[in-house]
């Protein structure tokens, strides 16, 4: 018993579920975290392929296995049309206003890319845009209600 006194035992009960504005959060950080992966590897010249895990069943015998497949990302950078670089954020399929009227930010040089997305990256998971998120989360549940 001498090896428990030395630690500090509490009565803790683990939560059942995350609330939905933390979970908003992390899904979008991991997001862009994805895209900063995608950022870093256009500006070294590489390719960016994350892989995930698919079930698939054998048509011949009938078993089924898990595969790698490479993960389809599409980048949340565009051209404008005046040529400069822009950055949306987004939940989903929904582009997030970051604030009112402005979807975007724009970028002088594709260098910026990465600060700017660490930057929203921090904003997110502060808090900053957690009305935004609810905002944009409330609009794609929209889409999924039947009619």
């Amino acid at each position: 018993m001498s090896a428990l006194t030395q630690l500090k035992l509490i009565a803790a009960k683990r939560p059942v579920q995350m609330s939905p504005v933390i979970a908003r959060r992390s899904k979008v950080a991991m997001r862009i975290g994805e895209q900063i992966s995608l950022a870093a590897a256009m500006q070294e010249g590489k390719t960016y392929a994350p892989t995930k895990q698919r079930k698939v069943t054998d048509a011949e015998t009938g078993e089924s296995k898990t595969i790698s497949v490479s993960k389809r990302i599409k980048s949340w950078w565009f051209a404008a049309a005046d040529g400069k670089l822009c950055v949306q954020l987004r939940y989903g399929a929904k582009v997030v206003e970051i604030a009112k009227g402005k979807t975007a930010v724009e970028l002088a040089t594709a260098d910026q890319l990465v600060s700017v997305l660490t930057t929203l990256k921090a904003a997110v998971e502060g808090g900053e845009l957690d009305a935004q998120l609810e905002s944009a989360a409330a609009s794609a549940k929209a889409g999924f209600r039947k009619k």
